[in-house]
């Protein structure tokens, strides 16, 4: 596969399985109130339903605004993640420090035009939007278009770039690969590298929208792939995993799989995410060792 051989490449499936068995085995030996506290920290905390509504984000935005004085001693969430059409709606009612992220051209699937997706993502990052988080082409990767799907994450990596630049910052993009579509390590891991090498800043596991979404095997692929591309061109690339992670224990395991294959430098909002919706409450209960509903 293209990607694979340029980056001299290739998942070892029984090295992968023995340091997830091992990782697996050891999460009760990681978990501590600072542990918790700093993957709660890293959060996108997410709200991506069809019933959204503007009172509805706005009423998640105002509880993280209110977070810090419920909780002085806790840190924020990294971002909200809403819908594109959103991303006004969050900055208007955001009075403290954390990011807007936005999922966007034509997600989840990215069945559309180019020019569609485009306009998306230039009208979000217009209202507000700090970081986009796209979907690879799986149209075209999966036929094996490996040059269409680029091109599309060069296009919009343009076109947030050209916006953010007028706004005097810098938008980050995430590319979610639909690890569980791609299906085999090797397949997850040429994505990666087409993703990483197109310019994204982020690579991210999953939409939540489909059968599988996050999972250990297709994580430990990524950060080996971000390790392999960090080594080869200097450039520190971020991970997320997203779909599928609705506990503390959950958050455990993808913080000891990117300590373990990435190091302690990739554990902080710069280089590491998680896209959760269920997972803020599952933390602050595991540490405040009560049931808590806040968010």
């Amino acid at each position: 596969m293209e990607y694979l051989e340029k980056y001299g490449y290739m998942p070892d499936r029984e090295k992968m399985d023995r340091a997830l068995t091992m990782i697996a085995a050891n999460l009760e030996n990681i978990s501590s109130e600072q542990v918790y506290k700093d993957c709660f920290s890293m959060m996108d905390l997410t709200t991506l339903k069809t019933d959204d509504t503007p009172a509805s984000v706005t009423k998640l935005v105002k509880k993280v605004n209110a977070f810090k004085e419920s909780r002085p001693d806790w840190p924020l969430p990294a971002s909200v993640c809403v819908y594109s059409n959103f991303a006004e709606t969050v900055r208007n009612a955001r009075l403290c420090d954390f990011n807007i992220t936005v999922v966007s051209a034509c997600f989840p699937t990215s069945q559309s035009f180019l020019e569609v997706k485009l306009k998306e993502c230039e009208m979000a990052v217009e209202r507000g939007a700090d970081e986009v988080d796209i979907v690879l082409a799986l149209n075209a990767f999966l036929a094996g278009d490996y040059e269409a799907a680029s091109e599309e994450i060069r296009q919009v990596r343009k076109c947030i770039d050209a916006v953010a630049q007028k706004q005097g910052r810098h938008v980050h993009l995430k590319v979610i690969l639909e690890t569980g579509l791609l299906r085999t390590p090797e397949a997850i891991a040429n994505a990666s590298f087409l993703a990483m090498e197109a310019g994204a800043d982020f690579i991210k596991t999953s939409t939540g929208k489909v059968d599988v979404n996050a999972t250990p095997v297709a994580a430990y692929v990524m950060c080996e792939c971000i390790a392999r591309y960090h080594e080869m061109t200097g450039k520190k690339i971020g991970f997320k995993p997203a779909g599928g992670i609705s506990s503390a224990a959950d958050a455990l395991c993808y913080y000891s799989i990117v300590s373990t294959v990435l190091g302690k430098e990739w554990l902080n909002k710069s280089l590491f995410r998680f896209g959760v919706s269920r997972v803020a409450n599952s933390i602050l209960s595991a540490v405040e060792q009560k049931t808590v509903t806040y968010f």
